[in-house]
């Protein structure tokens, strides 16, 4: 999918649009202010004006304009997305130790501060966040289907070593059709869809008034789909909305990282990425690396991702926790030892009485040489005695 990414990048950036259509402004002077400048302030300029021969500094205006684009119905703060949510955050939240990328403000689904290329600043803002959705959504069809037709096809339908087709793993002439249907049908797609408006539909009326504090072009993903209705279920209001879209993006990003993974692995291995994975076969060790790590989020967790550097800590009752841990394990193995004590003293007493000790180390040497005796005395000696 990297050359519909490339061409709907192409195409938003090409004229009559510019090549920054679609992406945040960037103030050139900031005027002095108590609060810090979002994505969604306008530029505060100064200006010079010579005064009888001298240079004096004025302030051309004392405001600060927000970008706040005309939607059919006045939208309140309080029903909108507001920018600039990281503004007071120097360094970036996914990478610490970097500087927060000044496009990545927290005004968008997704927006963690993860750009150390710096690509939100050069290449077109939009564009860039159409095509990592329409990759999410397509890498998480991908990472369920790649494995399960490992698991269920037919063998006519993969490779010789079992592995599913694919550009690293080869195709077979009937995989090779499936694979150039799907893509010039997801490039048609793509380029149907590069420079649509959904403004007029119901969603993108929704996502106007959303998004109307930060630009004019709704939600980058929005194509008015939503037959079961679940964009709600987080709840119906602009929180709850893009909420599901973080956790969207959460995912898609976890499933391109997971389908590169594969097709790495059966690349460089050249096995099936199910072959012998506890994950797509019944055993203990998966439930048992749940449950260690249910038990470990209980007593630690990871400290702020915005605080360098990263932390493990306990939990608000993790000490006690584990406090509460230790001495059951100290109690169980104490109580362990002084059963075994007891049963020691009273074996001990009975050897003192009937020579226990005596009679059970010896009696197994009794048992052999007894067991040779007889056979000595019936097969070896009774055999010759025959002859």
């Amino acid at each position: 999918m990297k050359f519909s990414a490339v061409l709907v990048a192409t195409v938003l950036a090409a004229p009559p649009r510019s090549a920054g259509a679609f992406a945040p402004s960037r103030p050139a002077a900031v005027a002095a202010r108590t609060l810090p400048l979002g994505a969604a302030t306008l530029d505060a300029t100064t200006a010079t004006a010579p005064v009888n021969g001298a240079v004096q500094v004025e302030a051309e205006s004392a405001a600060i304009v927000e970008k706040d684009w005309a939607v059919a119905d006045f939208v309140k703060d309080s029903d909108r997305v507001l920018p600039g949510r990281y503004n007071d955050k120097a360094n970036s939240i996914a990478l610490p130790f970097l500087p927060r990328p000044t496009a990545l403000d927290g005004s968008h689904a997704g927006d963690y501060g993860f750009d150390p290329l710096g690509l939100s600043e050069k290449l077109d803002f939009y564009a860039m966040q159409e095509s990592e959705v329409r990759h999410s959504r397509l890498a998480m069809l991908a990472a369920i289907g790649w494995p399960m037709s490992e698991l269920l096809a037919p063998s006519w339908m993969l490779q010789d070593n079992g592995c599913a087709p694919s550009v690293l793993n080869g195709v077979n002439p009937l995989s090779f059709l499936a694979i150039a249907g799907f893509l010039g049908a997801a490039g048609y797609f793509e380029y149907k869809t590069s420079l649509r408006r959904t403004l007029s539909t119901p969603m993108g009326k929704m996502h106007e008034k959303d998004m109307s504090a930060i630009w004019k072009y709704g939600v980058a993903g929005d194509y008015n789909w939503d037959p079961m209705n679940l964009y709600s279920s987080c709840g119906d209001d602009y929180k709850g909305r893009k909420g599901l879209r973080d956790v969207e993006l959460s995912h898609g990003r976890v499933a391109m990282l997971g389908i590169t993974y594969f097709a790495a692995w059966e690349a460089l291995t050249g096995h099936p990425i199910v072959e012998n994975s506890m994950f797509f076969h019944p055993n203990l060790l998966l439930p048992l690396l749940v449950a260690g790590y249910a038990g470990w989020s209980q007593i630690y967790e990871v400290g702020p991702l915005n605080e360098y550097p990263i932390d493990i800590r306990y939990t608000n009752e993790g000490e006690m926790k584990l406090n509460r841990l230790q001495r059951g394990a100290q109690d169980v193995l104490d109580s362990v030892t002084g059963s075994a004590q007891v049963a020691k003293a009273q074996l001990d007493n009975l050897d003192s009485k009937f020579g226990i000790y005596e009679k059970v180390g010896t009696g197994g040497t009794n048992f052999v040489e007894s067991v040779k005796s007889k056979y000595y005395e019936n097969v070896v000696v009774g055999g010759r005695s025959d002859e």
